[in-house]
């Protein structure tokens, strides 16, 4: 039923009440629709068949709305605001080869790390005169596997008789899971401006449609006169968290008003459609790294896997990267980290008699609010995020 109220769907029971109530009506009240009755079978099987598409109705209506849509109804609802579901993307990063000197090393060379990664090279790369050289390589498979410690790329998967060894100096990054629907929703939620441009609140909108951005703001200054953070008169300053520079730039050109100036410490030169360049700048946004000690008592309701529950709420809250490599935007640029909400975000998972939290950033860990200025935004990883449970 949909009336002013919203959709309210028919459940199996409410199904036989008012086919046995119809069933009074036509052939007496004395009719017998018990379970056990041959009309009384026959009404239920029915109803359980009817309530199927109430089901499916309810489902349908729901989809409509950012905070009930699941799955690919959420993705047709990003382009609304300018935005689509990031998609797995693959680890990439570097290795060193060793062999026989000017030899060349045909790119798709593959290579494994000591947990069965696969990578490949993304290039040719020559020996130098010594045997050594260093070459880009892609994960095979996207998601977070991909992400692996240095010096772990150390197998050869086919066996060259110039390739004596490889590793990787340094890890591998940029692995990570296709955006989930609580990612995509928060992103969504921050980019229901999308639809404008020229204005502080587009800007930002766009900004943040961009994969890899999870936190965006745009500061200006009205005035004629440089300001005390050196933007000029009449400028604006974008401060992001995350995402490509070109990307941004580019962003920025398309929504920025004509005439306005950008102001940041990253440079970059893009073009319009009439293939004119144009100098964008920006800035990053710097991170506040912070430190989180939990100390819980709980109940015998307390899941087995309740501290990383904690540790993922924790996440969310603040924002950061989970165990898994999934990525929240939590708290918005300049946004406080509020010690009570903290509190309160911790006490979702089930289970929990007590808590104490002590949150620290470069000092010693307190208890009250971390103040975070409009250019800067309060992070957190899952291993600076200590727990300690006790009936």
């Amino acid at each position: 039923m949909l009336d002013e109220k919203g959709f309210k769907r028919k459940r199996y029971a409410d199904l036989i009440m008012e086919m046995e109530a119809k069933a009074r009506e036509a052939y007496g009240e004395t009719i017998n629709t018990s379970e056990r009755s041959p009309l009384g079978i026959i009404l239920r099987i029915f109803a359980w068949f009817l309530s199927k598409p109430w089901e499916k109705a309810e489902d349908v209506y729901y989809s409509a709305y950012i905070n009930t849509a699941q799955g690919v109804q959420q993705d047709r609802l990003g382009p609304y605001v300018g935005i689509s579901r990031i998609p797995e993307q693959f680890s990439s990063g570097s290795i060193a080869i060793t062999g026989t000197p000017d030899y060349t090393v045909a790119a798709g060379f593959s290579v494994r790390s000591r947990n069965a990664v696969y990578f490949t090279t993304t290039v040719p790369v020559t020996l130098d005169a010594s045997g050594h050289a260093t070459v880009s390589i892609r994960a095979s498979l996207a998601g977070v596997r991909g992400n692996v410690a240095g010096g772990l790329i150390t197998e050869i998967v086919n066996p060259n008789p110039n390739v004596a060894s490889v590793t990787n100096p340094a890890p591998t990054v940029g692995g990570r899971e296709k955006e989930t629907d609580p990612e995509f929703r928060e992103r969504f939620q921050l980019s229901v401006s999308g639809g404008g441009a020229a204005t502080l609140d587009s800007i930002r909108s766009a900004l943040l449609g961009i994969a890899g951005v999870r936190a965006a703001t745009v500061i200006e200054n009205t005035s004629l006169a440089t300001d005390a953070e050196g933007r000029p008169g009449k400028s604006f300053q974008a401060y992001l968290l995350g995402g490509g520079a070109d990307a941004i730039a580019q962003c920025i050109l398309e929504t920025k008003a004509v005439g306005i100036q950008s102001f940041g410490d990253v440079s970059r030169t893009v073009y319009d459609l009439s293939g004119s360049p144009h100098i964008i700048k920006f800035s990053y946004a710097e991170k506040i790294a912070l430190k989180v000690q939990v100390a819980v008592t709980k109940n015998e309701q307390y899941p087995v896997d309740g501290d990383a529950q904690i540790r993922t709420a924790i996440i969310r809250y603040i924002g950061g990267e989970d165990v898994d490599g999934s990525l929240y935007s939590g708290l918005g640029m300049g946004d406080d980290v509020i010690y009570t909400k903290l509190i309160s975000s911790i006490y979702k998972v089930v289970g929990i008699e007590d808590v104490n939290v002590q949150v620290a950033t470069s000092g010693s860990f307190g208890t009250g609010n971390i103040a975070v200025s409009s250019n800067k935004v309060a992070q957190i990883l899952h291993s600076d995020i200590e727990v300690s449970s006790h009936a």
